[in-house]
């Protein structure tokens, strides 16, 4: 391009345009702003429990919990363990705003599920973000959930219905809690949009961490209850352990 009238090279050659790896800062080639060795060594979630991905040693069983119990939502899918750097990644794009990194791991996410949907993953009808309480959305200034499902919607041509569920109460926060207490505070947290109609859909709950999934059960019971057909949990990163804060 050649906007200067006197300077006879080129200014800008769009074709040559490298980013750089959010992680290391080495130049990449790849579509995200992450290197190949970089995006490698992130902590993939290997061998997990088929419902709510809780990592075990092997691959295609139920965790206790869910044979005991089986839980409102029919499958959890996430990329990865909640581990250095994911973690790093996670509390930075929340608590300290940085949109970029959320955006990087939102593409990763929408890569992996995609090609879980090319492998015969049932796609759902829409895509739900976990609600923020009102408080913390003021003190944030955004709700990473709710980018998060924007940021998926265009690549997977699924609809975000993003003002679906609504928080009706501010709980304190839960990464103190066990699990018999996130339960409990979770109870009438969360209400439906008045008018909204599920009978016979398949949603999917958006958001950045599962720990020990009393959020995810208790959103997914409130949209089973109003006729939802099926509840899936789409997610960043799984917590090794149940309990676990995120």
């Amino acid at each position: 391009m050649r906007c200067q009238p006197r300077y006879k090279g080129p200014v800008y050659i769009w074709s040559k345009n490298k980013q750089s790896c959010l992680l290391c800062g080495e130049s990449t080639d790849t579509p995200q702003p992450i290197c190949t060795p970089c995006e490698s060594e992130l902590p993939w979630l290997g061998d997990q429990c088929s419902v709510c991905a809780l990592p075990l040693p092997m691959a295609g069983l139920r965790c206790g919990q869910c044979a005991s119990r089986p839980p409102a939502f029919e499958r959890v899918l996430a990329p990865w363990a909640y581990d250095f750097p994911v973690d790093s990644l996670i509390t930075r794009f929340k608590h300290q705003a940085k949109w970029p990194l959320g955006r990087l791991l939102g593409e990763l996410l929408a890569q992996s599920l995609q090609h879980h949907f090319d492998e015969g993953l049932e796609r759902p009808d829409a895509l739900v973000p976990v609600p923020l309480a009102t408080r913390r959305l003021r003190q944030r200034g955004f709700n990473q959930a709710a980018l998060l499902a924007r940021w998926l919607s265009g690549p997977l041509a699924i609809p975000c219905e993003e003002n679906l569920l609504r928080r009706t109460q501010d709980t304190p926060a839960q990464q103190a809690l066990d699990a018999k207490a996130r339960r409990h505070n979770l109870r009438q947290a969360f209400a439906l949009t008045p008018k909204a109609s599920l009978r016979n859909r398949h949603l999917a709950l958006v958001d950045d961490v599962l720990t020990t999934g009393a959020t995810a059960q208790a959103l997914a019971t409130l949209l089973r209850d109003a006729g939802a057909a099926r509840v899936d949990v789409y997610c960043l990163a799984r917590t090794p352990k149940p309990g676990e804060p995120a």
